[in-house]
């Protein structure tokens, strides 16, 4: 069994295995196991794409890091950056289960070879040195960090300033310059938002309504709600040299009161200037490494069943593999089970 990537749903994955009776590749005795795993990560370190985020997201302000099975996590200061904590509790948890994960390993291709697949890997820095992996099954955790998603508007390419996707969003300093718009309805560009609005004028867009999760209300995103900066206008229409143009409102949406104003929503100018662009408008499941299976059918999407692709029961993809970007898999109830009819189909 091969399990590509060792972020939360790897990790999650990776113990059930375990609990299973699956030997770790690596571990003691594991050559005389019946049946082994192997978990394979791109990363150099542990962590997932947790320690790639920005460091002024905080613990308190990272709702969606949740206890892997078998550990509690335990973080005393909930101001502590998410991208070292999580990390730091992830390095424990592979150690205290001796999951033995191979780093930093970049999973190429998965191809079938007769009644297995064969996993085409290689050192991530070296790269010549590739290594095929025969497995029963696989389990895709391959997460989205590496796909973000870059929504098509009109006039992008002319815009003259900064543009970046919040994954490459860092610290507020480097867009102090201003002015900012934020473009994204979800954790990141509230917590964006509100970082920003302490240094610089801010214009956040959405798709639909902004609401706050409760778990986001830190003290950051308070204060920016008192100064004014989180309301939020709907998506402008397109992009300009040096700023977003916006539509006019729409008075016969039934969504919009008599005055012109929506609930959640509220008006401006035609025009808003802005230095920066920041793209908070999530991921895509990075898959690329399953194309040779050929799993999806031309002009659909990838059928999955319980996360197991029905096109290839022998395939199980897991977190936001399965294209759940806000999934939880260290406490999804159905993925023990999951891992568990994985293992039945194989007779183990």
């Amino acid at each position: 069994m091969v399990v590509v990537g060792a972020g939360q749903a790897g990790l999650t994955a990776a113990h059930h295995l375990r609990r299973a009776g699956l030997a770790a590749l690596g571990s003691l005795g594991w050559q005389e196991s019946a049946a082994t795993f192997v978990v394979l990560d791109d990363s150099p370190v542990p962590g997932g794409a947790w320690q790639r985020r920005w460091p002024g997201l905080t613990m308190a302000a990272a709702h969606r890091a949740h206890t892997l099975p078998g550990m509690p996590l335990s973080v005393p200061d909930a101001q502590a950056p998410a991208a070292r904590a999580v990390p730091a509790y992830f390095a424990q948890y592979e150690d205290a289960f001796a999951l033995h994960v191979q780093r930093p390993v970049h999973v190429r291709a998965v191809r079938r070879d007769g009644d297995r697949f064969a996993v085409e890997s290689q050192h991530v820095a070296l790269p010549e040195e590739q290594v095929t992996f025969r497995a029963r099954a696989l389990i895709s955790a391959t997460g989205s960090w590496t796909k973000p998603f870059w929504p098509v508007y009109p006039g992008r390419e002319a815009f003259i300033g900064r543009q970046l996707h919040a994954r490459d969003y860092r610290t507020p300093a480097e867009l102090a310059d201003g002015p900012v718009v934020v473009v994204g309805g979800g954790a990141s560009a509230v917590h964006i938002v509100a970082e920003l609005a302490a240094v610089t004028t801010t214009c956040w867009v959405t798709r639909r309504p902004p609401q706050i999760d409760p778990r986001d209300r830190t003290a950051a995103v308070e204060a920016a709600e008192r100064a004014g900066a989180m309301v939020a206008r709907p998506m402008f229409e397109r992009i300009g040299a040096r700023g977003v143009w916006f539509a006019p409102r729409e008075t016969t949406d039934p969504d919009v009161a008599a005055d012109g104003a929506d609930a959640g929503w509220v008006d401006g100018p035609p025009f808003v200037a802005a230095g920066a662009i920041v793209w908070a408008t999530g991921f895509r499941p990075s898959l690329a490494h399953l194309a040779p299976l050929h799993l999806r059918t031309a002009g659909r999407p990838l059928s999955l069943d319980g996360g197991v692709v029905t096109t290839e029961p022998r395939v199980l993809l897991v977190g936001s593999a399965a294209g759940d970007a806000q999934g939880t898999p260290g406490q999804d109830p159905q993925a023990p089970d999951a891992v568990r009819d994985l293992l039945a189909r194989l007779g183990l």
